[in-house]
């Protein structure tokens, strides 16, 4: 039996509701509710929803809202939202917004004084990460690379030294020119390929790269690729303290986290750091 939640009371709303991955009964209990309740859902792929939606028995409005059309339904949202109407967002499979349609809108939604939601539930990533024989943490999310290879090594290149797992989701028709670019690019890493996750035919493979390669991949079902982080020592007596800053502002941090990090990694202090980058 489906509960269904009253809204009267409460400001129209916009909710981000996971759905599964695979198994159909990879779905919380509050994301039915949810489901069962709003006015209306924003669906990826109405006829994926649909199946979903049937399977629980849910009968509710859809309306497709994919990466096409996503400028062209904020005016028939907000407008929605202002008749009082609660709104539910998904995509085909996961949470929106991961490598998805929904940020946009979201943004839009907040913007206009309307409440956003979220109903956690199944992800991609964190399945395939915890199943990778990996170290899980920390780890930094990609989603998919450019199509061009060139484009590719390009934006690699950018990882290479991190020592943070890497993943990235991948077409069953590109996976084996990615692991040969990412082979390229990152030698031979740890690797984890996940696959139909949560389905039938889940299959999860371990290893290393080199060895990946060698293999009959099953070219169905989107990938999720979880890549080792750079394990090799870094001996920072050997690179200049701008070097050392800038590997660190490269990752993504500040100049001044930066100059902390590397006095930690030198075991000096910071004033001393500054003073030496400024100076270079």
């Amino acid at each position: 039996m489906i509960n269904q939640i009253s809204f009267k009371e409460q400001k129209p709303t916009l909710y981000i509701v996971s759905t599964p991955i695979g198994n159909l009964k990879d779905i919380t209990y509050r994301a039915i509710e949810i489901l069962s309740s709003v006015d209306y859902i924003l669906a990826e792929d109405t006829r994926v929803t649909d199946k979903l939606l049937k399977h629980y028995f849910i009968n509710k409005k859809l309306i497709s809202y994919h990466e096409h059309n996503k400028f062209e339904k904020e005016e028939l949202i907000l407008k929605l939202l202002s008749e009082n109407n609660h709104i539910a967002l998904v995509s085909d499979a996961g949470t929106p917004m991961i490598s998805d349609p929904g940020y946009e809108i979201t943004q839009t939604v907040m913007q206009n004084e309307y409440p956003v939601v979220a109903i956690p539930g199944a992800s991609a990533l964190l399945t395939a990460l915890i199943t990778s024989n990996i170290a899980p943490m920390p780890f930094i999310f990609i989603g998919f690379l450019p199509r061009k290879q060139s484009d590719q090594k390009t934006f690699l290149e950018k990882y290479k030294s991190y020592q943070e797992a890497l993943i990235i989701y991948e077409s069953p028709k590109r996976i084996e020119k990615t692991l040969q670019v990412i082979y390229e690019v990152y030698g031979n890493r740890k690797i984890s390929l996940a696959r139909e996750l949560t389905k039938k035919f889940e299959t999860i493979t371990n290893g290393y790269i080199e060895d990946i390669l060698k293999t009959e991949l099953n070219l169905l079902g989107e990938y999720v690729l979880i890549i080792e982080g750079n394990q090799i020592e870094v001996d920072y007596n050997e690179i200049t303290i701008e070097a050392h800053v800038l590997l660190y502002i490269k990752q993504g941090y500040t100049e001044k986290e930066a100059l902390k990090l590397v006095a930690k990694d030198r075991n000096v202090k910071k004033s001393d750091i500054y003073q030496a980058y400024k100076i270079k």
